[in-house]
């Protein structure tokens, strides 16, 4: 292999990252300087004058730290995107005139992806389950069929976003993260606060908005902190933990520069632990923006016979993770290994098998989750509990096949359920059991018909994956379980959120097939109650996105 020096320029928000890295990964050199206004947010022009002051004396000393010179570099990237539309003109400007006078080759590249393989590069870990939380972005990232897929994001503003909005609404200043993190630390006094987790998708706005409220109304700054933080980072660990049991991947990886807050980084440890799991994180200068995330996945593509020219190297604002084959990952065999006892363990509960009046049954128990404090654990624990029972009873009248239902106990937050025999849909999808195309369709039409009547009775699953359904062996029926994040409501909203939580459950695990997958879904549903509001719904909430031009 070739020897290549690559020097990577990051500018998607206010960071400008200068970094040097060769093509067997040694990080030779990483400068940034941040922008951080006196007053408000980050502005996109100011940003962009921000990266034109700091690129060039970035350069020399990132030069100068690797002892380089530009004659050294060997090709040059940059990020495309996602990011502020002036501000990642200004780096792919720069970026390609350094090229140009260079005459080397130039790499437009991800942004989301540089996060992932900074990290998989500096700790170690080959293929793990990614929480990418930073100003602009809250993604749950995992690789599978060629892509770096994304399991579950926010519908709204993006985390760090949120804590920046809510420091500067009280005070604070900007970055807000840091100071939350700070007045945090001095209470604990937990003042409740709406928590939204839909499946593994999550929204910031309504708690945002709850928290403002709550210091508004007169509460301690310190108690709005530590609640505003406890509610954010419990739903940020919980999704991702959705994630995991559905992925089954082995590692788990923190990235982004929200991953600062080192409250945040023991919830997530303490859950990856809990799975049975490894955990990961880079240094914390590679966890925010950084110029040698985007010279490493530069020098990926390139060493994998990606090519760009210039022409190719245009900005895209909305650049999706899913959006870049990564031809260099491979799925790792490794899988999550659970105690014998345990016949599966969800981010809801654990499962166990047991006997009620001697008949062979499954007991659901929603054990305490160790990276919640107890107000939040008991009062969702409780929730649930009591709400997945009364869905699941409703669900029967509504013609949808669930589990029957022994026993609730509200004290130990435990359900005593009917033992379904048959095969998890995800398994019958991934190819675990041999069912032919045509077979998949049929199954994903009545998967489709059966979400219809669940919405027709104003039913919101709320958690709808191919995990949490199961082909029934007796009656040759679909049996759909896992109510706990199950709500009645009438809104087109919830249903649209709901079949786009599907969706990006599907496409995560079952890429090869998603799309066909979720067209014959759509069908089924419309076949049961018109599907164009919902269908329309699902594509405006898509079409939401963090940055805009």
């Amino acid at each position: 292999m070739i020897h290549l020096i690559c020097i990577g320029l990051e500018g998607t928000a206010e960071k400008t990252g200068v970094g040097i890295v060769d093509s067997e990964g040694n990080i030779l050199a990483s400068q940034g300087r941040a922008l951080i206004p006196e007053k408000g947010g980050i502005h996109p022009r100011e940003a962009a004058n921000h990266h034109a002051e700091s690129l060039v004396p970035l350069i020399k000393q990132a030069l100068d730290e690797a002892d380089l010179s530009l004659q050294n570099v060997d090709m040059v990237a940059f990020s495309r995107g996602p990011g502020l539309g002036p501000a990642l003109r200004t780096v792919a400007t720069a970026a390609r005139s350094l090229a140009l006078s260079l005459d080397v080759p130039i790499m437009g590249v991800n942004h989301c992806i540089g996060h992932v393989e900074i990290g998989k590069l500096t700790t170690g870990c080959q293929d793990p389950l990614t929480l990418y939380v930073s100003g602009g972005n809250t993604q749950v990232i995992a690789f599978d069929a060629g892509r770096y897929q994304i399991f579950g994001e926010t519908l709204d503003i993006a985390i760090g976003n949120s804590l920046d909005q809510f420091a500067r609404n009280v005070g604070l200043g900007h970055p807000g993260g840091p100071r939350v993190e700070e007045l945090a630390r001095k209470s604990h006094n937990y003042l409740k606060l709406p928590y939204t987790v839909k499946g593994m998708d999550l929204s910031f706005s309504g708690l945002l908005t709850a928290a403002i409220r709550k210091y508004e109304s007169g509460a301690l700054l310190e108690d709005v902190c530590y609640s505003l933080q406890e509610t954010a980072f419990s739903m940020l660990v919980e999704v991702t933990e959705r994630a995991l049991a559905h992925a089954k991947k082995s590692e788990v990886l923190l990235v982004g520069g929200v991953a600062a807050n080192q409250r945040l980084r023991e919830m997530l440890e303490t859950m990856t632990r809990e799975h049975y799991a490894d955990f990961f994180m880079p240094e914390m200068k590679y966890c925010g923006d950084n110029g040698a995330m985007i010279a490493w996945l530069g020098l990926l593509m390139q060493q994998h016979g990606i090519k760009q020219g210039i022409k190719d190297t245009g900005v895209i604002q909305r650049y999706r993770t899913d959006q870049v084959d990564v031809p260099w990952m491979e799925k790792s065999s490794r899988k999550l290994k659970l105690p014998a006892e345990l016949v599966a363990k969800g981010a809801e509960a654990n499962i166990y098998n047991d006997y009620y009046l001697g008949e062979e049954v499954l007991l659901k128990k929603r054990v305490v989750k160790g990276y919640r404090i107890k107000e939040i654990d008991d009062y969702l624990r409780r929730k649930r509990t009591k709400n997945e029972a009364k869905i699941m009873g409703e669900a029967k009248r509504c013609g949808v096949v669930t589990p029957l239902i022994y026993d609730v106990d509200l004290k130990d937050y435990s359900i005593t359920m009917e033992k379904i025999k048959g095969s998890e849909v995800k398994e019958l999808f991934s190819g675990e059991n041999s069912i032919d195309l045509s077979e998949i369709l049929y199954i994903s039409r009545i998967i489709g018909e059966n979400v219809a009547r669940l919405h027709e009775c104003g039913i919101i699953h709320g958690d709808l994956t191919t995990s949490n359904l199961i082909l029934s062996k007796d009656e040759d029926s679909l049996v759909f379980i896992d109510f706990g994040l199950a709500k009645i409501s009438h809104l087109v909203e919830d249903k649209g959120v709901d079949l786009l939580v599907f969706k990006k459950a599907i496409n995560g695990i079952h890429h090869n097939i998603s799309d066909v997958c979720f067209k014959a879904i759509i069908e089924g549903y419309g076949a049961v109650r018109d599907c164009k509001e919902v269908v329309a719904k699902i594509n405006e909430i898509e079409s939401r996105g963090r940055y805009t031009s």
